[in-house]
């Protein structure tokens, strides 16, 4: 119970809160700017780009810190690029029979200038192109001094 409110207080945190006394505010619109989606997808792209080639500090490169992922129950933080170490983000999943891994759907829900809320799907495959399986997530883009980045991943993978 403690982990749940911990995480909606994470969301609330970093989609902001409306009171009953506060004017209107339209943010987080499902009309998405194209300039958005193009750079957020792009964002998407490289990210998937360095995870297939494990380039773990290109990889990290398509964060923004500090970085929430909340997977298997548990939320994890990284506070900055450099903290962890290649074989091991990349073994793992390698012992498990991972080569790599594709967007099945992105999809942008919400957004504004600076935040966008995506829906994804992506698999993972072996080496001999069979699946390992679908694991869907949501994905939050901020755009921080100028860049977009992944600031916080919920998924349904290990």
């Amino acid at each position: 119970m403690k982990k749940i409110t911990m995480f909606l207080l994470i969301i609330a945190g970093l989609t902001g809160r409306v009171s009953a006394q506060s004017p209107v505010i339209e943010s987080g619109l499902h009309g998405i700017d194209p300039r958005v989606s193009a750079a957020v997808l792009q964002v998407l792209d490289e990210y998937m780009a360095t995870f297939n080639v494990k380039d773990l500090k290109g990889w990290e490169d398509t964060y923004q810190f500090p970085h929430y992922r909340l997977a298997g129950g548990k939320m994890s933080v990284l506070e900055k690029a450099g903290l962890r170490d290649s074989a091991k983000v990349f073994g793992e999943l390698q012992k498990a029979g991972w080569d790599h891994s594709q967007w099945d759907h992105r999809n942008i829900v919400q957004a504004s200038a600076d935040k966008v809320h995506v829906d994804t799907r992506f698999s993972r495959f072996r080496a001999d192109g069979s699946l390992i399986g679908h694991y869907e997530s949501l994905y939050i883009l901020t755009k921080e001094n100028g860049r977009w980045g992944v600031k916080f991943r919920s998924s349904y993978a290990e």
